[in-house]
């Protein structure tokens, strides 16, 4: 339908061909936008850069949202390479792993800052610098879970995380609106990728919200990708500071059994 023709888009946190962000960059790239893209450390370029080279895309950099000088030779780059963005794409978290094991209550200090700073304020962090490269307004997307508003087994911080990160999107909606930059997150469904893989019983995760969703089915990278296009596109124009739940409907339920076993 080539929705974002003539639109640029930078999206950090594509880790592997599993990230839910190599979903997004597929889906922005087939609807006509320019992209580039950003990883988090030297260790990801390896898998990375294929994929880069499959889409033809040239804009590859690594950056460690922690590191503010980093940051700023990103968007520096992109500036001299794009001139300007309209759309920014944030699928970036992170835990340490035994923050995502046994009870939440013994969680360190050190694993809570770790957890807030990579996942939620990277987000404000990458706004401030992407709002000069977005004259005209654009579209910024980051990536929630619904951890952030239930408990789910062994998520731990990262719900809390995550409920931080959709905090600060409703917080950014506002504070940018009136330069018409919209802010929106999309609450993705359990999908199996490589920061997924660290939470403990993730698979049982899998086939239990697979047997309960609505639609009796896990989601995918490309159903995400899709609800990105549309988030970024001018089809959501009159969307900003929202949470768009794309999981296959589990949110909307309250009694966790499927209908045909309440007899």
């Amino acid at each position: 339908m080539n929705l974002l023709v003539g639109k640029k888009a930078l999206v950090f946190g594509l880790a592997n061909k599993y990230s839910i962000a190599w979903g997004i960059i597929q889906a922005l790239q087939r609807e006509g936008a320019e992209i580039g893209i950003s990883y988090g450390i030297p260790q990801l370029e390896k898998r990375v850069t294929p994929l880069a080279e499959e889409l033809g895309i040239s804009f590859v950099e690594k950056c460690d949202v922690t590191i503010e000088e980093e940051l700023d030779q990103v968007f520096e780059r992109a500036a001299d390479h794009f001139g300007t963005i309209d759309i920014l794409v944030h699928s970036v978290a992170y835990a340490p792993q035994d923050a995502l094991t046994g009870r939440f209550v013994l969680t360190s200090r050190e694993a809570f800052a770790v957890a807030m700073d990579i996942s939620v304020y990277s987000l404000v962090a990458l706004s401030r610098r992407a709002l000069p490269l977005m004259p005209n307004g654009g579209s910024i997307v980051t990536l929630t879970y619904f951890g952030a508003e239930k408990v789910v087994p062994h998520y731990n911080v990262m719900g809390v995380a995550k409920a931080a990160l959709e905090a600060t999107v409703r917080y950014l909606a506002a504070d940018l609106g009136p330069q018409n930059v919209r802010v929106n997150a999309i609450s993705a469904g359990a999908i199996k990728t490589l920061s997924a893989s660290g939470i403990a019983g993730f698979r049982k995760m899998l086939r239990y919200t697979e047997e309960r969703a609505p639609l009796r089915r896990n989601v995918d990278q490309d159903e995400v990708g899709n609800t990105a296009v549309w988030l970024s596109s001018d089809w959501s124009g009159g969307v900003t500071g929202e949470v768009v739940h794309v999981d296959a409907g589990y949110n909307v339920l309250g009694m966790h059994e499927p209908p045909e076993k309440w007899e």
